[in-house]
């Protein structure tokens, strides 16, 4: 990127709030280095139309994940997901920023804002779903929901009280799940047998699919769509956990969008 790139640099209101200190050091390490236009959108609404407004802009996102998925959603949606591209400097705690470092953002906020400028674009792949929501990570099917809280005081006081009046309850077993699973069509797994997990994510151009089935080895295989069905059921997409469905298909896009990257070894 030369120095005469305009940028437009979109600030994530949560980036603002949780972390004004990394993201005035990415905003000095952008200014410096380009002509960037800065926007801090409040609403949701408003961060849709600043992307729209980008014009011929190079387009950067302060924020976390979910900044960065809201953003490739948005292309997506638009169907200008192919024709941009996208730049990210993390900014929020490290749970927050899983999937940004998987796809190789550097860590730190100086290293991300000095990729921007001085990096690389790489195609990377991405599933679409039939919903057309996007997955640019990795995808767990089924994925056991959250706790929203651990357990209060009282409950845990409440927990000892009946582990020392009665003998503890036996081992919870391991819960399964029965779900038809199919690869370009190709059946892999019906609801009669019993799951532990199926993971999926984009390698090569196709979505490389692992079976876990309860009492058994692991099953590989890649597919251009999957297919998963069955009893209502929870999926993690990027580290978010979405459904519950009854059927979703999904189909890998080899080389859908750009991503500024570094040139060397990762930072």
């Amino acid at each position: 990127m030369s120095d005469h790139d305009q940028l437009l640099v979109i600030v994530d209101p949560v980036a603002r709030r949780s972390d004004g200190e990394s993201v005035r050091i990415a905003k000095d390490v952008l200014s410096a280095g380009a002509e960037a236009k800065i926007c801090l959108p409040d609403t949701p609404e408003e961060f849709s139309r600043a992307l729209a407004r980008r014009g011929s802009r190079r387009l950067v996102v302060l924020g976390d994940d979910r900044a960065l998925l809201r953003t490739v959603a948005l292309l997506h949606r638009d169907r200008e997901l192919a024709g941009a591209v996208l730049s990210h400097v993390p900014i929020g705690p490290p749970g927050a920023l899983e999937v940004a470092h998987a796809l190789g953002v550097p860590r730190s906020t100086p290293a991300a804002a000095r990729t921007v400028l001085a990096g690389a674009v790489r195609r990377l792949d991405l599933l679409v779903d039939d919903s057309d929501g996007v997955v640019i990570g990795d995808l767990l099917v089924p994925a056991a929901p959250a706790l929203s809280s651990a357990p209060s005081v009282w409950g845990t006081c409440r927990s000892l009280v009946r582990t020392l009046v009665r003998p503890a309850p036996a081992p919870v077993a391991t819960p399964t799940h029965r779900l038809r699973v199919e690869a370009d069509g190709v059946l892999l797994t019906d609801i009669d047998t019993p799951l532990e997990s199926l993971t999926v994510r984009s390698v090569a151009g196709a979505a490389e699919v692992t079976v876990h089935p309860w009492s058994a080895p692991p099953r590989h295989t890649t597919a251009a769509v999957l297919t998963v069905s069955g009893p209502d059921f929870r999926y993690r997409a990027d580290n978010h956990l979405r459904g519950p469905v009854r059927r979703r298909t999904w189909t890998a896009r080899a080389g859908a969008w750009g991503l500024v990257l570094p040139r060397g070894p990762l930072a």
